[in-house]
């Protein structure tokens, strides 16, 4: 780390007044996974960089994923050995190098209660993943094999699935919290030079001049490139782009329903062997169920998506088909959705669904005149797009460092395993905050919500060092207490006094 990385509201007040009479290398427009991704990259090779972000760090599709650093399994089902080879490699930095306080091993049981061919199918694309997992570096002993277990093991991993059979266990990884990622690229950014401004709305790109809305003040800056990361929104900057969004949804449901799981329940969609639905524990204690991948047709709203009650009802019947007890809508204590930003090859078809075979999983990089749109791909691929954009920013200007950096600078908070174990603050806060964690818990232990872990020191430090501007900020991305709604509301009075201490 070179510098200080905390987002204080002191350094943004500067940063807004450097940038009102400097120009910089690279603008980054939008601040989920892949533009504090570019940022971070940008910095680290010496460029100078402004990231703007109209609303907050891990505001759009970023924070509602499925909270998985996942190897392309699904990937591998339809051929696709190169971007496996590439998750895998991306999980083995992110848990070894880069992140290894906020990405742990999370198992995933294909119970033989969803049939015994599903099962072995499970098994066969597991072993696959192991293998294409050891022939990358650093994912050899990143994760244990996979391997059958009996009905004992299945009943200890996952204790709500019909008893008496056994299944199929593989291995992945899984993120304390996509937000806590994406917050803590953009402070280390910050540490390496970055401006990381949030609040701060691009209206448009001229030549080299971009204009912002900062806080209700124009705001205009000069950049060598400026780097389109806004995901769905990705075509008001470059209309030419063509996206086919598609939403993916989960529902929120307390652990003890399902009997507090230690591994991902697997489950196939009916009717499919390449597409499930996960019953996800989180270390904090709900299960995510997800996802779907339903088309997204018309123009991308600024709000947040919404479940429809058609995938509501699909997540529940599919993961029912393997319950002792099935879950009701009563069970439901939250949902979320975010949109893929997938693109559209020039190849596509234009009629009516004659484009679906085309979709791309693949991240799309393009220059339209001084922008640079890198849009596509996924979160765990975060960097190597992030490295790719930054490579064409690099060969356009002629300066800065030609290679990325990215694949062994450790985000802030970061250690080896043996270093977090010995830090000496509570295990759950060195999960999400790492060798910082200390910190956190020196701001203050007491429960934000009765019944849950999550504390006012983490609130504070929210508001303090990481950028929280509102009760938005603090409850739905710093912490994810806005994921039950019911919780969240009993966490307004919380958040709103700690704003008011900063």
């Amino acid at each position: 780390m070179t510098g200080d990385p905390d987002l204080t509201p002191e350094r943004r007040a500067a940063d807004v007044e450097a940038l009102t009479s400097g120009d910089v290398d690279v603008v980054v427009v939008g601040g989920g996974v892949t533009g504090a991704g570019v940022a971070l990259d940008a910095a680290a090779r010496g460029l100078s960089v402004a990231l703007l972000e109209r609303t907050d760090l891990a505001a759009g599709t970023s924070r509602w994923s499925s909270k998985l650093v996942h190897g392309g399994l699904r990937y591998l089902a339809h051929g696709g050995i190169g971007l496996a080879r590439e998750s895998a490699r991306e999980r083995a930095v992110l848990m070894r190098s880069t992140a290894p306080h906020l990405v742990r091993a999370l198992p995933f049981l294909v119970p033989d209660a969803a049939g015994r061919d599903v099962s072995a199918v499970g098994a066969l694309g597991g072993r696959l993943g192991d293998a294409v997992r050891t022939s990358v570096r650093g994912g050899r002993g990143s994760l244990p094999g996979t391997r059958r277990v009996g009905p004992a093991e299945v009943a200890r991993l996952t204790p709500a699935v019909r008893p008496g059979r056994g299944g199929a266990v593989f291995w992945d990884g899984q993120l304390a919290d996509d937000a806590r990622l994406v917050v803590a690229l953009a402070r280390t950014a910050a540490a390496h030079g970055a401006r990381v401004l949030t609040g701060a709305r691009v209206v448009a790109v001229d030549g080299g001049e971009v204009h912002a809305d900062v806080d209700g003040a124009a705001l205009t800056l000069r950049a060598g490139a400026v780097v389109n990361a806004t995901g769905v929104w990705a075509q008001a900057l470059a209309p030419g782009i063509r996206l086919a969004p598609s939403r993916g949804s989960h529902v929120v449901v307390r652990a003890e329903r399902l009997g507090d799981p230690l591994a991902a329940l697997t489950v196939p969609l009916p009717g499919s062997r390449s597409r499930y639905v996960f019953a996800l524990p989180q270390p904090d204690g709900p299960v995510y169920l997800g996802l779907t991948d339903e088309p997204v047709p018309g123009p991308v709203p600024d709000d947040d998506p919404v479940p429809s009650d058609a995938e509501v009802r699909q997540l529940l019947d599919t993961v029912n088909r393997v319950l002792a007890v099935p879950l009701t809508h009563d069970d439901v204590v939250g949902a979320y959705a975010g949109l893929r930003p997938l693109v559209l090859p020039e190849s596509a078809g234009t009629g009516p669904g004659g484009a679906t075979a085309d979709l791309s999983r693949r991240h799309l990089l393009r220059w339209d005149g001084p922008v640079l749109s890198v849009v596509g791909g996924k979160l765990t691929t975060y960097r190597a797009m992030a490295a790719e954009a930054v490579d064409a920013v690099v060969a356009r200007l002629g300066r800065g460092a030609r290679r990325s950096p990215t694949a062994r600078l450790p985000l802030v908070g970061a250690a080896s395993r043996a270093e977090l174990a010995a830090v000496a603050a509570p295990a759950r806060l060195v999960a999400r905050y790492g060798t910082e964690a200390p910190r956190v818990a020196d701001l203050g232990p007491d429960p934000v919500v009765a019944g849950r872990p999550e504390t006012v020191g983490e609130l504070r430090f929210g508001a303090v060092a990481e950028g929280a501007r509102t009760v938005a900020d603090l409850l739905d991305r710093r912490v994810r207490l806005g994921l039950v709604p019911a919780d969240r509301e009993r966490a307004l009075g919380a958040a709103e006094a700690v704003l008011g201490e900063a």
